[in-house]
């Protein structure tokens, strides 16, 4: 599974009873907020970051967040504090334009499923890609249930090849305390469409109590939500977890596994 989970950049993990409970604690705590959130893209998407009100190991209302996906994870890449976790929230009519989004980025949106590198952050006016997040992995565990074209993860395999080695041409000979201040937008753009030409796109369907991980340089987003996919009123809900490296080994991300 360990060595599946490198090589494509992706994994899910079977249902567990524990997984179970902790998902329908973290559900619970998750719909009062979410019924309050302001929703984008015309109403169909809630963001949700930072939303979950779980402890530091992940816990909610008492329900301890244990899993086999978090083990695996936690052996390839360390045991790290968990943040409060984003639910990112899809509902019907999904995608439409976000506020502000031109023609071409909504079509980005559309057609490549808003694809992204988590921690590649838009920056300035120019919203120039930098690299100011670093994280070890991404956890994603589903909340409610779905049909599979409930508007899906997807994950282009083997993508965090051709990422890590089209980053680590860009940043050669940067300290990596200077990582942060490096304009990779034409390396990232690049890769991206290397990507698209080569690699080939996942839908990742879960149920709560199944979990999944995705290599922290896998290219991936969320899929348009396909006619006759239903989800129960709250809508197709995910918590993920991307817990970052400490400072004292963010120099790792490119390095570690």
């Amino acid at each position: 599974m360990v060595v599946a989970l490198l090589s494509r950049g992706w994994q899910l993990f079977a249902p567990e009873p524990g997984l179970r409970d902790w998902a329908r604690a973290a559900r619970a705590a998750a719909l009062p907020v979410i019924s309050q959130a302001p929703r984008e893209c015309e109403g169909t998407w809630v963001v949700g970051v930072d939303v979950l009100p779980n402890d530091p190991e992940g816990g909610v209302g008492g329900v301890p967040l244990s899993c086999h996906a978090r083990d695996v994870a936690e052996g390839l890449w360390g045991r790290l504090p968990l943040h409060r976790a984003q639910v990112s929230v899809v509902f019907p009519g999904y995608p439409r334009p976000r506020a502000g989004e031109g023609a071409a980025a909504f079509r980005y949106r559309r057609v490549r499923a808003a694809a992204h590198v988590d921690g590649l952050l838009p920056v300035g006016s120019g919203r120039r890609r930098m690299l100011r997040e670093r994280h070890a992995y991404l956890l994603g565990l589903p909340l409610s249930e779905a049909d599979e074209g409930a508007s899906p993860l997807v994950v282009w395999e083997g993508s965090h090849h051709v990422m890590r080695r089209a980053f680590a041409a860009a940043l050669a000979g940067r300290h990596p305390r200077d990582w942060a201040e490096v304009d990779l937008t034409d390396t990232y753009h690049a890769a991206r469409r290397e990507v698209f030409e080569t690699c080939l796109r996942v839908a990742v369907h879960a149920r709560p109590g199944a979990g999944y991980l995705v290599h922290r340089m896998s290219l991936h987003g969320v899929a348009p939500w396909q006619a006759g996919a239903s989800a129960p009123p709250e809508g197709r809900m995910v918590a993920y977890f991307r817990p970052e490296l400490p400072d004292g080994a963010s120099a790792l991300w490119l390095d570690l596994p």
